[in-house]
């Protein structure tokens, strides 16, 4: 049995017990059976009444339960089509109580969250419209009656995000265009003269909204102050291009150069003002000068016609150059010469440095082929000779190279342009053909004077004898003591006699005279050749520097002499050699004409012990 039935049982015994008590004190009171009656009815109805009305309360109870119940059941039914929820799940067998207790904590629930959603949106929509207000933009369409739902609220989030990072990039565009504006005016000394540049330039930068159709005023306006000072900028390159040409030509001092030094820089209008003035000061002291102006053009001009590689009939057909007759004009024909010689150059200016680098590495080549056939060359004490080569080796392989490159520049050049493109009045491949063929020429030519210069020699040494070879350089000593004689071919010479000396050639190369001549007049066969003075081998150190002369000391002649094939034998010395072999043969044959007899040669002189 339950407790509440038990309570029940109580009650009852209760009323029971208390009527029963009721009935013995009426007995007591001695009060009669129709008003005990009465008094019995009079406590069933106060009985009956109250229990009624504690039912009607318990009736009404279990009544606002109900209500409750639907009404919750309905918000939230509401509540989970706005906040896009499933609907709440009852669960089964539930009281009426136990129902109405998880449907309101439910409503509570979603009622707190449907008034953060909206208080989420009620902010977000403030940021907007702030984000909006600066950048002039339409605010994002939401609903404010409807109840945002998650998605919405990411959606919305993302859109302010956006926004922030568009204010925070025109911002930056704002301030990084406001300080170039700000530069630009200071240059031009422009003063704002309109409400929006006044904004524009005013230290707070939430004045002007960041709008697009702003955002683009700025940059027109940048646009505007750029372009005027590029405007400027160009006058001020013109004005100190045309002064300090000026200046070169009038040979102006420096003294007077200098007051004009701080408006060398910069463009704005009062260095204008000053460099104007300066020209017009200038264009006075060129018209007091007008010879020696145009002479210093003239100078120009020549210098722009080896650059555009002009010949010599392209430059008479300027006539005006020839002129000596001086005035304005003639100087004002000069100076639009020269800038059509300028604007021409650099238009071409690509073009004709590629000619250019091709001209002087054609020079540096034929430079090394020369210095390469230079019998001097072997003097060299730096490593330079080592170096030629490899330079004129480099040289063989780029030059072809360069002239196919130079040759594919020009036909690109002359297809666009629709012309030829010459250099000293001829199409520059004919040029570079030329050049070619002059310089092997040169070469044939060189090799037949070689060729020539060779049969010269050998019909000389034919006819006087093999010249010696003798290094860079000599050294002429004094006369050697007869402990210094150095003995030939193991021959022991003769010291009997104190004039007895020995023949020493400058180089030490020795060699048989193809000829075999009598001993020198006024000798006797056996007697040894005096010479006053007698040259000694240069000092090499050691003994592989004069193989060459070693290996013809070894033999049994001497050069520049001559040996008898009889037992009697002469020797000739030699006093001094030809620094040329030109020179050589010019002298022993002067020696052979003007004493036959003697037969020296040189300056060599035959002394004969008395």
């Amino acid at each position: 049995m339950r407790k509440s039935e038990v309570l029940a049982a109580e009650s009852v015994a209760c009323l029971n017990k208390a009527l029963s008590r009721l009935r013995d004190i009426w007995e007591e009171i001695g009060i009669l059976e129709h008003q005990r009656m009465e008094r019995t009815e009079v406590v069933k109805k106060h009985i009956k009444s109250l229990l009624d009305m504690m039912i009607a309360e318990e009736e009404s109870l279990k009544e606002r339960l109900l209500k409750n119940i639907a009404l919750c059941r309905k918000e939230l039914k509401t509540l989970c089509q706005e906040l896009n929820l499933p609907s709440f799940e009852e669960k089964e067998n539930s009281t009426i109580l136990e129902l109405e207790s998880a449907l309101r904590t439910r409503l509570k629930v979603l009622s707190k969250q449907k008034d953060e959603r909206m208080e989420e949106v009620k902010t977000l929509k403030k940021q907007e419209q702030d984000l909006c207000d600066i950048l002039c933009k339409k605010p994002y369409y939401i609903d404010n009656e409807a109840v945002p739902s998650l998605e919405e609220l990411d959606q919305f989030r993302q859109h302010l995000a956006a926004l922030t990072a568009e204010k925070d990039c025109r911002k930056a565009e704002f301030i990084s265009t406001k300080r170039q504006i700000i530069l630009c005016m200071e240059e031009l000394d422009h003063l704002p003269d309109t409400s929006f540049e006044r904004d524009v330039v005013s230290e707070d930068e939430e004045a002007i909204c960041l709008s697009t159709e702003n955002i683009a005023a700025l940059k027109q306006l940048l646009h505007q102050l750029e372009e005027q000072k590029s405007k400027n900028e160009a006058i001020c390159t013109e004005l100190r291009s045309k002064i300090t040409a000026l200046w070169d030509r009038l040979q102006i001092p420096d003294e007077d150069r200098d007051a004009i030094t701080i408006h060398m820089t910069g463009s704005k209008p009062t260095t204008i003002k000053a460099l104007q003035t300066e020209l017009e000061r200038l264009d006075e002291l060129k018209l007091q000068n007008i010879k020696q102006v145009v002479q210093k053009v003239r100078t120009e001009l020549t210098v722009y016609w080896d650059k555009c590689f002009y010949n010599e009939e392209q430059r008479k057909n300027f006539a005006p150059f020839f002129d000596e007759e001086y005035s304005e004009d003639l100087l004002y024909q000069h100076d639009a010469e020269l800038l059509r010689l300028k604007q021409y150059y650099e238009v071409h200016k690509e073009l004709f440095e590629s000619v250019q680098k091709w001209e002087e590495s054609w020079k540096l080549y034929l430079d090394l082929e020369r210095k390469a056939t230079d019998p001097n060359r072997f003097t060299n004490r730096g490593g330079n000779l080592l170096k030629e080569e490899k330079q004129r080796a480099k040289l063989q392989k780029s030059l072809p190279k360069l002239e196919e490159e130079l040759k594919a520049h020009i036909e690109a050049w002359e297809q666009e342009h629709e012309k030829e493109f010459f250099v000293n009045g001829r199409k520059l491949m004919d040029y570079v053909a030329e050049q070619w063929e002059l310089h092997h020429q040169e070469k044939e030519k060189e090799k037949q004077e070689r060729q020539m210069k060779k049969t010269r020699q050998t019909e000389e040494e034919m006819l006087f004898g093999s010249v010696p070879k003798t290094p860079g350089k000599r050294r002429i000593l004094g006369p050697t003591t007869p402990s210094k004689i150095r003995k030939l071919n193991t021959t022991s010479i003769s010291s009997g006699t104190s004039n007895s000396t020995i023949r020493s050639a400058i180089s030490g190369t020795l060699c048989r005279s193809p000829i075999s001549r009598p001993p020198p007049l006024g000798g006797k066969p056996g007697q040894i050749v005096r010479t006053p003075h007698v040259i000694k081998t240069p000092k090499k150190g050691p003994l592989e520097r004069n193989k060459e002369n070693m290996s013809q000391l070894n033999g049994t002649a001497l050069s520049g002499g001559f040996l008898q094939t009889t037992p009697a034998q002469c020797n000739l010395a030699i006093n001094s050699v030809a620094s040329t072999y030109s020179e050589f043969a010019r002298e022993l044959s002067e020696a052979s004409r003007s004493n036959t007899n003697t037969r020296i040669l040189n300056s060599t002189t035959t002394n004969i012990p008395s």
